[in-house]
């Protein structure tokens, strides 16, 4: 019986990756133009770049690198919200993944933490409830960051601080949704995008059936596929023969994980304690309505936006001089293309937030770029 590990191997095969590539290049034979995908998920984007998909089959496809990155995607507004929280003298302040090193206006999360802040990363948000327990005379706020795939975990730790009587945690709601940004970057003209490859883990929690009006609306063949290189090739074969057939409908790649319906007990919690904001700022798409979550008011005595608004700045913070994350972010651009790549900013001293996430565009090209 094979591992886990001899599984996941098969998926990564060097032979099996080039059998995918000169299968793709001899079905796309009599096609008359590149197809251009937007593949919306970071992830996707490193497993492109690192694996050498872009390159193997450069012939068929054009990648165009989409908004799925939720540390990129968060606005230098949102980051002075945390840094201005950061400051109190009796707060705690939590979050997960590079959110630390983000650059906004007012410097970053970690240069607070390097002036005495006390700024934590956790790995789970149910790590906050042993920090509350051992900081009684603190206030503990998480900075709750990313898609759907991470909302369910926030709902999590709120369902614990009620259940416990937890009194001195605190929530900033930046859960972020995935189609919004779709729809967004569908407008815009000069991102031209003829498909796209749907995010896997956030599909794991909402199914896939949240991306049904792409094809249907919009016509635009839509995979939802794994973030193994297989798993990419085989959705890029599905695609391609869409194209080739004139479909446009949805199809499921990652079946071992996605279902049509999706974690239903995941999406009845994050519906009992969140709601719709009516507008949330994206880091280089501007306005996006109904594109993030809230907490209902039911339980605003737990909302640090609510309870810290008088501390928390209003006004929107443009990029660095030179910076053009928010192209990149939305399609418009490629990293080579920004005069600071690789120069200026680095993943050691990142200006731009798609440099800084593990996620991010820049970073894979950095990383990757030298290996093709």
């Amino acid at each position: 019986m094979l591992s886990l590990k001899d599984l996941y191997q098969g998926f990564r095969d060097p032979k099996s990756i080039l059998a995918w590539s000169e299968k793709i290049k001899a079905q796309a034979k009599g096609l008359d133009k590149k197809i251009r995908v937007m593949e919306v998920c970071g992830g996707h984007t490193h497993s492109i770049m690192k694996y050498g998909i872009n390159q193997l089959v450069s012939e068929v496809f054009e990648f165009i690198h989409g908004p799925g990155c939720p540390v990129c995607v968060m606005s230098k507004s949102r980051i002075n919200h945390a840094i201005a929280l950061a400051k109190q003298k009796d707060v705690i302040l939590a979050t997960l993944g590079d959110m630390i090193r983000v650059p906004s206006s007012s410097g970053s999360l970690a240069q607070e933490r390097a002036n005495g802040a006390d700024v934590r990363f956790v790995y789970s948000p149910l790590d906050l409830v042993k920090i509350a327990k051992e900081n009684p005379n603190k206030k503990i706020v998480y900075f709750a960051i990313g898609f759907e795939t991470t909302t369910p975990m926030t709902s999590a730790l709120l369902e614990r601080v009620i259940e416990e009587g937890i009194k001195n945690i605190y929530f900033h709601i930046n859960h972020v949704l995935v189609p919004p940004p779709m729809r967004a970057v569908l407008n815009i003209p000069e991102v031209q995008i003829d498909a796209f490859i749907a995010p896997s883990h956030v599909s794991v929690i909402t199914g896939s059936k949240i991306y049904e009006e792409f094809p249907r609306d919009f016509s635009r063949p839509t995979v939802v596929a794994g973030f193994e290189p297989v798993d990419v090739l085989e959705g890029l074969s599905m695609i391609l023969s869409q194209v080739q057939k004139g479909e446009a409908k949805l199809e499921n790649q990652y079946t071992r994980s996605v279902t049509p319906e999706g974690n239903v007990l995941a999406q009845e919690k994050m519906k009992r304690f969140f709601e719709s904001r009516e507008s949330f700022e994206w880091r280089g798409i501007g306005e996006i309505p109904h594109s993030a979550l809230k907490l209902k008011d039911e339980f605003k005595e737990y909302d640090a936006e609510v309870i810290h608004a008088d501390i928390l700045p209003k006004e929107k913070v443009p990029e660095p001089k030179g910076c053009i994350c928010p192209k990149i972010i939305c399609g418009s651009a490629k990293p080579t293309e920004c005069k600071l790549f690789g120069k200026a900013c680095t993943p050691t001293s990142p200006i731009g937030s798609c440099m800084v996430s593990g996620e991010g565009v820049c970073n894979a090209y950095f990383r990757y770029g030298n290996l093709l």
